[in-house]
């Protein structure tokens, strides 16, 4: 009797112990259905996923929800099933639509996994980027000029008749102009490239050679300018940033930039009728 008391304990903890593996893969059982914990991990995952695309952190907290998360939906399933909405048409074709989605995320996930933006394809993207850059400062100008804004068109020209007669520049932007910016520093603008400025005002301002003056008023939605060239000069590139600095987001351009591609050239071979 001994013996077969010992017997049924042992087969008793050897069950319990066979059943433990599977209790650890659930993470609760609703009425009498168990929920595998693969669908806890699997919901982390999409919220992790869905952080690294958009760069926004995680809220705290979050995941520690997902449990109760899972268990409600499997309550709501049930009741969903139990209503016998599974066979409905709508939710076939939501199912459907929902299928390809997945299925279709898959495929970008897996041609990104398969052709990742190399360090060397994003420094020679990079390096490209700034050459253009630099192409296209090379040839422009860059003006250093002095303005003296007035409401009228009179005063202009009578501030250009000044001018004429030997009047400083310097001195009738300081007294007469409206320009707040510029009127204490005599008018002057610093240095600029003509696209900073206003079409009208840029376009007068490059008929001019250094040292020279509007002969007449220059209207704009501003008022009209008197505009004097004090010198011009080729212009520059701005700084380059670093590549280390704006890696991230270069691959990230390069990594949409293959997907479409890929897209276009699927789209591109599919025969349709």
């Amino acid at each position: 009797m001994k013996k077969q008391v010992l017997a049924a304990g042992c087969a008793a903890l050897l069950a319990g112990a066979l059943s433990l593996p599977a209790l650890a893969q659930n993470v609760a059982v609703v009425n009498g259905k168990p929920v595998p914990k693969s669908r806890v991990d699997a919901l982390a995952a999409q919220i992790d996923a869905q952080a690294a695309r958009t760069g926004r952190p995680v809220p705290p907290g979050l995941k520690d929800q997902l449990k109760d998360e899972v268990i409600a939906r499997e309550v709501f399933m049930q009741e969903a099933q139990r209503e016998g909405l599974e066979g409905t048409p709508e939710f076939r074709n939501q199912m459907d639509l929902a299928r390809q989605t997945i299925l279709i995320n898959e495929l970008f996930a897996n041609y990104a996994k398969k052709h990742p933006v190399t360090d060397a394809e994003a420094k020679a993207e990079f390096d490209r980027i700034i050459g253009a850059q630099k192409e296209k400062a090379a040839g422009g100008k860059e003006y250093k000029a002095r303005h003296i804004l007035v409401e009228k068109e009179a005063d202009a020209k009578a501030i250009i008749a000044q001018l004429k007669k030997g009047a400083k520049f310097e001195d009738l932007a300081k007294k007469q102009s409206k320009d707040p910016g510029s009127a204490p520093n005599g008018g002057d603008l610093g240095w600029a490239n003509p696209a900073g400025y206003v079409p009208e005002f840029a376009d007068a301002m490059k008929k001019l050679a250094k040292g020279d003056v509007t002969p007449e008023p220059v209207k704009t939605q501003f008022g009209y300018h008197v505009i004097r060239v004090d010198d011009i000069r080729d212009a520059k590139a701005p700084e380059p940033p670093k590549f280390e600095d704006i890696k991230p987001q270069l691959v990230q351009q390069m990594e949409q930039q293959k997907l479409a591609k890929y897209q276009e050239e699927l789209r591109a071979k599919a025969k349709v009728e």
